[in-house]
């Protein structure tokens, strides 16, 4: 199982700060966490993801057991 953190409007999104999956890569794990609902399934795609505090955009990285990955919405800036 994954622990996975949702930050600021992915948690409220989700409906949860927290959840654990178990999903052979990250773009399985997104597919999963999309399934959740239609609001968390649209915000998605504009996330960062963080696999144990790297910063991953390649949706076939493995993971493993134990791996934490954070869901960063966008932030304001300018």
């Amino acid at each position: 199982m994954q622990e996975v953190a949702l930050y600021a409007a992915a948690r409220h999104a989700f409906g949860a700060s927290y959840a654990q999956y178990d999903a052979a890569n990250l773009g399985e794990l997104i597919e999963l966490i999309s399934s959740k609902n239609e609001a968390i399934a649209k915000l998605l795609p504009t996330c960062s993801f963080l696999v144990n505090s790297v910063a991953q955009t390649e949706r076939k990285v493995l993971l493993h057991p134990g791996d934490q990955i954070d869901v960063l919405p966008q932030f304001a800036g300018g």
